[in-house]
């Protein structure tokens, strides 16, 4: 691709990302555009929120998932933890969750759980949190050990995995430092019917390219965990609302409400600004290649399914970064020019702002 076209869309790549032009001023507002927070990290998906907002914080994240019930936390896409608005839960779990069965059970029979003991875990599952409820993680788990299932090692994970593919449960408020798990039907109510699978393949192509575009039907794939032909149809049903690119890569004609669209209004080229970026960002999830962000140096970033903090520079990863005892440390792939380490720096100080750290800044 040619250097100014691929520029291009890197630059409405981050628009659609909400990490360039005006920022969102509302939790909600940034997931929906995104559609789906990869959510295994605490403090990653809180800090997913950060860059691309204005005014907000972590506790304003905990309030959604606890007090409003906006947003919610279960195993959606490619079998992972995602961040999602609780209206989008029904639709993307219903589409996302069917190809995921068969590997959950052969990875319980894997475990030491047999069909009959993980029915049997699920129901105490249910039957606790509709009693007493919400129930951490451990909680569940003394009293799926207390029916004589098995609960150690993997086990207690993919009994609650099979319960969350089975519909009936969700990550929902924060009690303290933990992640609670409620019924899905209590949470958020009576579940609504589902969409007929066309058209829902038709908006998960929709909200993809919003908060991704431009992109190829292959990214979307990847990103869905769903396959190609899936993808494909999605793009196709909405072929007309797509704008024609002479790179091959689809693109919304118009960007739904949930955020500004187009390239954006600030940085370089519509780059963003310097940001240090949380672990597991969306930007890395997105599509099928990271190079154009992190070029020669995924392995840093990423190793073994694990993605640490990173600062973008330009719109390029230049340093991972890490934080303990209320300061920034940053590891640069490169030296790093005086002027965009201090910018690195005082971005730090917003991370702190936003995590309500009381901390001394940043260093290298």
């Amino acid at each position: 691709m040619p250097a100014e076209l691929a520029q291009d869309v890197q630059a409405r790549r981050f628009a659609a990302q909400l990490l360039s032009g005006e920022p969102v001023r509302s939790v909600t507002g940034v997931v929906r555009r995104l559609l789906a927070v990869q959510g295994q990290d605490p403090r990653g998906f809180r800090l997913a929120i950060r860059p691309r907002s204005a005014g907000l914080t972590a506790a304003d994240v905990d309030r959604a998932l606890t007090d409003e019930r906006s947003l919610l936390i279960t195993w959606l896409n490619r079998g992972t933890l995602h961040l999602v608005c609780a209206e989008d839960y029904w639709w993307l779990h219903a589409l996302t969750t069917p190809p995921l069965v068969t590997a959950s059970t052969r990875r319980l029979a894997q475990e030491g759980v047999p069909p009959g003991d993980a029915d049997r875990a699920v129901a105490v599952i249910e039957a606790s949190l509709a009693a007493d409820g919400p129930l951490t993680r451990a909680q569940l788990g003394e009293r799926i050990t207390a029916a004589g299932v098995r609960g150690a090692g993997q086990a207690l994970v993919h009994i609650l995995l099979l319960a969350s593919h089975r519909g009936h449960i969700v990550r929902g408020p924060v009690t303290g430092a933990d992640h609670a798990y409620v019924l899905a039907r209590d949470w958020l109510g009576a579940p609504p019917a589902v969409p007929d699978r066309d058209i829902a393949l038709a908006e998960l192509a929709r909200r993809y390219l919003a908060g991704h575009g431009p992109a190829a039907d292959r990214d979307l794939a990847k990103w869905a965990g769903l396959p190609l032909r899936d993808a494909r149809r999605g793009l196709t049903a909405i072929g007309a609302e797509l704008s024609q690119r002479d790179d091959g890569l689809a693109s919304l004609t118009s960007v739904p409400a949930g955020g500004p669209g187009g390239p954006g209004g600030h940085g370089d080229r519509g780059l963003p600004p310097h940001r240090l970026l949380g672990s597991f960002d969306p930007l890395l999830h997105g599509w099928v290649s990271r190079e154009p962000v992190l070029g020669g140096h995924q392995g840093v970033v990423t190793t073994n399914g694990i993605f640490r903090p990173f600062a973008l520079v330009r719109g390029r990863g230049v340093a991972t970064w890490s934080l303990a005892r209320g300061r920034v440390t940053l590891a640069p792939f490169a030296p790093l020019a005086a002027a965009d380490e201090a910018a690195l720096l005082a971005d730090a100080a917003d991370v702190l702002r936003f995590l309500g750290e009381r901390g001394t800044g940043g260093a290298r």
